[in-house]
């Protein structure tokens, strides 16, 4: 697993060939930051270097069918977070402190998609459910950690909130630890948890990063009765796709979101697959707008943001209806995906996990996204809650800026007003985009 980091060009450059030849409320009180930014940084902030830098969580592909988790933990430099809190109290912000928060909690985050009446009051009852590859052997206590600082329900195996299981639906066999899943693992976790705090979790844990093994984890997912199932992680298209659409994400009545990947614009698989809501990444900025918020599309550099683009191999879903590109369009919605307007994420496992730290990438995006549709409601029998969005599109914070890369087709990466490759229709404002 490696520890140094892995966002220079040549590192994505390389990701990038690989994936394409191998196809309570005081707590809240304290470290939210809901209100807007103010104009001018403190002298202490402008003190401190600011750059954000990051390295990827998850190993790269090395075999056929492998895929990478889109988990991007920051390193260095000073987050959105920290620099408007150190506006806010005047302190001196210290980088990629794992001592404390450095990046957006649960009500930054509703207040920025306009849900937090929603968590307050929806998802009793339902399961979200994570997939990722290999096992954290701390996600309990991490998870147990987040909620009790932000003063959020306990959700554990001994009150029925909180089950990890394997592929296979075990309690026990479960697969070999790996540091880099586990921080994925936690982000993902943290997310369900911040956006809906009163669903239950279910960590279904694949053996290893395989497509075949981790949809097998979907299927399991789904067998054990969740109805919303986040998934972080993608790698190349391959003509293999259409078999995998049908053998693990074609599952009626059931939400499926899936990260559309960190490498800027090109398609991924499984965002490709038309039976799940494909899920780009936003720069998401405190402002003194009504809404108090702004977002662009995230790009860092030219191999350096959330995935988009026309798929090469996968059916047009029948709600997708643009017409520059006669197959699968990505993304279909979006959030907060920038590693440096990120968000705070617990987790103490192996070498990456020192405690606090803050995570970016469409890894972020797609739980979050996966827990909107828990709190939107029950999609009903036979439907595909991918369609939702397409239908509601009012409900959506229309993202109109930015690029993540370059295109001879200009809205697969290019914001504009409507649809557009890298922010889908837009970010949640509320549920309401999210119901059949």
């Amino acid at each position: 697993m490696r520890t140094t980091p892995h966002n220079t060009p040549a590192g994505r450059r390389r990701w990038r060939r690989i994936g394409s030849a191998v196809t309570a409320t005081a707590a809240l009180l304290l470290t939210g930051l809901t209100t807007a930014a103010h104009a001018e940084a403190t002298p202490a902030a402008q003190a401190a270097p600011t750059k954000v830098t990051w390295t990827r969580s998850c190993a790269l592909p090395r075999h056929t069918g492998e895929m990478a988790c889109n988990a991007l933990r920051v390193t260095g430099g000073l987050t959105a977070f920290q620099k408007q809190r150190a506006e806010r109290d005047g302190s001196t912000p210290k980088a990629a402190d794992a001592s404390t928060p450095s990046g957006y909690g649960p009500s930054d985050l509703r207040n920025a998609y306009g849900l937090t009446s929603a968590a307050a009051s929806n998802g009793t009852g339902r399961t979200i459910a994570i997939v990722d590859a290999y096992d954290d052997p701390n996600a309990e206590s991490d998870l147990a950690a987040y909620r009790s600082h932000y003063g959020l329900p306990a959700c554990t195996t001994a009150n029925g909130c909180f089950e990890k299981v394997s592929q296979t639906g075990s309690t026990t066999a479960l697969p070999t630890a790996d540091s880099g899943w586990a921080g994925e693992i936690s982000l993902d976790l943290d997310m369900a948890s911040a956006i809906c705090p009163n669903c239950h979790i279910l960590l279904v844990e694949a053996r290893s990063a395989t497509m075949a093994n981790l949809g097998t984890a979907v299927n399991e997912a789904v067998s054990l009765g969740a109805r919303y199932v986040s998934n972080s992680y993608g790698g190349g298209e391959s003509s293999s796709d259409a078999t995998y659409d049908s053998a693990y994400f074609d599952h009626p009545g059931v939400a499926i979101t899936v990260s559309a990947g960190d490498g800027g614009y090109g398609a991924e698989y499984p965002a490709a697959s038309k039976y799940v809501t494909a899920v780009g990444g936003t720069r998401l900025s405190a402002s003194s707008t009504t809404r108090g918020w702004t977002e662009s599309v995230w790009q860092t550099s030219s191999t350096e943001g959330t995935g988009s683009g026309c798929s090469a191999y996968d059916t047009k879903p029948a709600w997708q209806t643009d017409t520059g590109c006669a197959k699968r369009v990505i993304a279909d919605v979006s959030a907060v995906a920038d590693p440096a307007t990120g968000v705070s994420v617990y987790d103490t496992y192996g070498a990456d996990g020192q405690g606090w730290a803050t995570y970016g990438g469409t890894s972020a995006s797609a739980p979050i996204i996966a827990s909107v549709y828990a709190l939107a409601g029950t999609p009903s029998s036979g439907s595909y809650p991918a369609k939702f969005p397409y239908t509601n599109t009012s409900a959506l914070n229309d993202v109109t800026s930015g690029t993540n890369g370059t295109c001879a087709t200009s809205y697969f990466c290019t914001a504009r007003t409507g649809y557009d490759g890298p922010t889908g229709w837009g970010t949640p404002n509320g549920v309401g985009a999210f119901t059949g």
